[in-house]
């Protein structure tokens, strides 16, 4: 859990960049309808909460640095004990000083009233526009206000910036409380995984194995996944984002299964594809044996001075020499990597972001170069092997055949660290695992 000192340190960094005579204004996320008036769990937005730490909806944060009166303002619900009985308490504004450290506090029916006077005395508004249609809507009835004030001395707002590039950028770098929360998230996704692992049989079915990596994760704390788990057999492992999970898991198939937590707000992301039988056939491990490869030599390449690209030409490189030492392609490997062969095969990145969000935020060019990797980024390393039935030119035995192993890495000052390190990915660890579960295995 995040501490109340580590929300100040971050506001008062981004007040610091964003100097007098300036105003930071950020709504959280609203409720997300599942269907009529049945609403999804609450998750806060990832920028709010950042800053705040406050875990409601219909609210806005406002910062104003320098400001004698109050600097960090939370507008929030107030306190209502008929609502409140049936949807549980609310911190109101008391809560907001008191618990989440707000200087100053006002009902959120307020903020039509009071934001307005507020802008009236700042030169520069920083805003994520987009984030909110509706406070959108009402920072244009304000500005247009405050503007037919000019006659009478009131000069208001001369510049607007994007608050998000300042945020997103901080969220970038990970602190010691967030790759501690992010490494507890890690491991309970592994031993999600492993569970899975364990509990795998042919006849089962992918939504059943969903369920044991959900079951763990909520027993271990975790209730949210970071987003919906892929459970894919078969020739579903070579949909890059398939969500289904319905089918049945059939002998003699791999099964690809990408799902991570999400604890306090911090994501895990974890992909693992093993044998549904607990035996790789030979294809299956040849192709498999290639991607992991690719996967260790990408993960030598994060480190302090390298940048963004480095890791995932590294296994481009692996990827394109492998698939010709296997005869899936033809031709001479450099040419085929600048011509980028490999892409029938392996269509996606290496890696993103990973923090708060799971395709995280942070730029990945900086004046149009790659960005050298720092300590205290976090990223997935991800390779993969797509082959679906049919495909022209490539013998059968390769057909339905999907691989993908992705880790969470976060850059340390002398190399890296795989937060994820504790799910099994060699040949023999998987099937000693799988073995060692009591189920049949054949080959």
């Amino acid at each position: 859990m995040m501490t109340g000192s580590e929300f100040k340190r971050r506001r008062t960094q981004l007040m610091r960049m964003m100097g007098p005579g300036s105003i930071a204004i950020l709504p959280a996320a609203p409720m997300a309808r599942r269907n009529r008036d049945a609403y999804y769990r609450y998750r806060p937005d990832s920028d709010f909460f950042y800053l705040t730490g406050f875990p409601e909806p219909n609210a806005v944060v406002v910062l104003i640095p320098g400001r004698k009166q109050a600097e960090y303002i939370l507008f929030c619900q107030e306190r209502d004990p008929e609502k409140e009985a049936w949807d549980g308490p609310r911190y109101g504004q008391e809560g907001a000083k008191a618990v989440f450290s707000a200087d100053d506090s006002f009902p959120i029916g307020d903020l039509d009233e009071i934001l307005p006077r507020m802008l009236e005395q700042c030169e520069r508004v920083f805003y994520a526009m987009g984030c909110s249609i509706e406070l959108d809507k009402q920072m244009s009835e304000w500005i247009s206000g405050i503007r037919e004030k000019s006659r009478a001395g009131v000069q208001g707002p001369l510049e607007f910036v994007a608050l998000d590039h300042y945020l997103h950028d901080m969220r970038l770098y990970k602190s010691r409380s967030e790759i501690k929360i992010m490494r507890d998230a890690a491991r309970i996704s592994a031993k999600a995984h492993v569970q899975a692992m364990k509990t795998c049989r042919p006849g089962l079915g992918e939504w059943q194995l969903e369920a044991e990596l959900v079951h763990t994760c909520t027993a271990a704390g975790a209730r949210d996944q970071a987003y919906s788990p892929i459970v894919g057999g078969g020739a579903n492992a070579c949909v890059l984002h398939y969500t289904e999970n319905r089918a049945e898991l059939r002998d003699g198939d791999l099964l690809l299964i990408d799902a991570g937590c999400e604890l306090d707000c911090y994501a895990s992301d974890i992909t693992r594809t093993f044998p549904v039988n607990g035996r790789f056939s030979s294809p299956q491990r040849a192709l498999y044996e290639l991607v992991l490869r690719a996967q260790l030599a990408a993960i030598d390449k994060v480190r302090p001075g390298n940048h963004w690209n480095d890791p995932h030409m590294a296994a481009v490189r692996v990827i394109t020499k492998g698939l010709v030492e296997l005869g899936i392609l033809k031709g001479y490997v450099p040419t085929l990597i600048k011509n980028e062969a490999y892409k029938r095969f392996y269509m996606h990145r290496t890696g993103h972001w990973l923090g708060m969000d799971v395709h995280d935020v942070g730029d990945y060019k900086v004046d149009g170069e790659w960005r050298l990797l720092e300590p205290g980024m976090v990223l997935t390393v991800e390779p993969g092997l797509y082959i679906p039935e049919g495909c022209k030119g490539v013998a059968k035995k390769w057909w339905n055949i999907g691989i993908r192993i992705e880790d969470d890495v976060v850059v340390t000052r002398s190399g890296c660290e795989v937060l994820t390190r504790d799910a099994p990915k060699g040949v023999a660890e998987i099937e000693t695992l799988m073995g060692g579960s009591g189920l049949a295995n054949q080959v």
